[in-house]
């Protein structure tokens, strides 16, 4: 399920989104830093942000476009997704993620909060589904 509130919604959520922004700050993703926090009971149970597996740029993979000499790099392949470092980190510590939510954001350059837009990783959203997350908080300018 997903809940999509509106600006003058923000306020009431504003916490978590700023601990998914801190999150998404960290992010070593060379394509959009996302970040993403699990709330179960007003606490902040799960965190996580999008780069390689172990933040070692070693562990990215790259490939060569043979429309180009430039190299491409694929995050879709190389990096683990801030949703599923959320989940990874609150089971990690013990946590029922079932009935949770999940607050996802994703930053500029600078650090500034972005407009999250639709949910676009079918893979992170099979698996928040597949672990009963109750919530999946989006930011949205509608």
């Amino acid at each position: 399920m997903y809940l999509v509130i509106n600006r003058n919604e923000l306020i009431l959520h504003e916490t978590f989104f700023i601990a998914a922004q801190k999150e998404a700050i960290k992010s070593k993703c060379l394509r959009r830093k996302c970040g993403a926090v699990l709330v179960r009971y007003g606490k902040v149970i799960g965190s996580g942000f999008n780069s390689p597996p172990g933040n070692l740029e070693s562990q990215r993979r790259r490939s060569v476009s043979k429309d180009s000499l430039h190299e491409k790099v694929t995050d879709k392949t190389c990096c683990v997704h801030a949703e599923r470092r959320a989940l990874i980190d609150a089971l990690k510590k013990g946590y029922d993620v079932s009935r949770t939510v999940m607050y996802f954001t994703s930053v500029d350059e600078t650090g500034n909060r972005l407009i999250s837009g639709e949910p676009y990783c079918t893979d992170c959203s099979k698996t928040v589904l597949d672990e009963k997350v109750k919530e999946w908080v989006l930011e949205h300018d509608r």
